[in-house]
């Protein structure tokens, strides 16, 4: 670590990082993965998740699924209001069941350290409407949820942290969740852990098997904290790995009428 504050002082950017929610269209179901932070975390510097759905020709109405990586603030915070309203109206929204069980314990968050109470309080608060509304699902095995998709746990982080595999002519990628957090430290050094993980011992007996196994598998994978444009495959280098991310061009339609002067 203190060669990456040194490093810190040349690229004061060197630890930056994204908060992004994907968008998967299957052809008949348009299902997001995870949704930011909304306003609820992260003091304006997020919440553009529905403006940039927009920009990409999507409405929030449109979206048919949530499926929720873990009940963290900066990745389900984009799901409601402030004022208690449903930003995906349309939307049903999975999670682990063993996540759902313990966000939203009362007795749990009253066990909790003080500096943790936030966000079982965000977690609660944002989810609500949704259990109101009877679009609320909890999982607890490998059921199938959308046609395409394996549900993967990715224990450590939190008690009911899952990934998202897709699967789609002979292609895979994973949403990972927060599997890593700081790209620059994390990938060169898998063992060390973020203050937010709950479990640290299981979040890098996690990290280790799952770098592993997807730089050898070359997977393409979408970090919801890795840079713009998140996606990207994992190389194998000495002790660690580096991050090849996916070439980001603008993808122009053949068939549209050309501009005309």
């Amino acid at each position: 670590m203190d060669g990456v504050v040194k490093a810190l002082h040349e690229n004061p950017h060197m630890l930056d990082v994204a908060d992004t929610g994907f968008l998967v269209n299957t052809g008949k179901q348009r299902i997001l993965v995870d949704a930011g932070a909304g306003t609820w975390w992260g003091g304006g510097a997020f919440g553009r998740l529905a403006g940039s759905l927009r920009s990409a020709g999507y409405t929030p109405e449109e979206v048919d699924i949530v499926l929720v990586t873990h009940l963290h603030s900066d990745h389900v915070g984009g799901l409601t209001t402030q004022d208690g309203k449903r930003v995906f109206p349309n939307a049903d929204v999975y999670v682990a069941k063993a996540e759902s069980d313990f966000w939203l314990s009362p007795e749990i968050a009253a066990k909790a350290p003080k500096d943790a109470q936030p966000f079982f309080q965000s977690a609660q608060a944002i989810v609500a409407p949704y259990i109101k509304a009877g679009k609320w699902h909890t999982f607890s095995g490998s059921e199938p949820i959308v046609d395409g998709m394996q549900l993967v746990p990715l224990p450590g982080h939190t008690p009911g942290h899952t990934g998202y595999e897709f699967s789609s002519k002979g292609q895979n990628i994973l949403f990972w969740g927060d599997i890593v957090h700081a790209l620059r430290v994390q990938l060169q050094h898998p063992e060390v852990t973020a203050i937010f993980d709950i479990d640290q011992t299981a979040a890098v007996a996690t990290r280790h098997q799952l770098l592993l196994k997807l730089a050898r598998e070359d997977v393409l994978i979408a970090g919801p904290h890795m840079n713009f444009p998140a996606l990207g495959r994992l190389r194998k280098e000495r002790s660690g790995y580096s991050w090849a991310p996916v070439v980001f061009t603008d993808q122009w339609d053949e068939h549209a009428p050309s501009l005309q002067k």
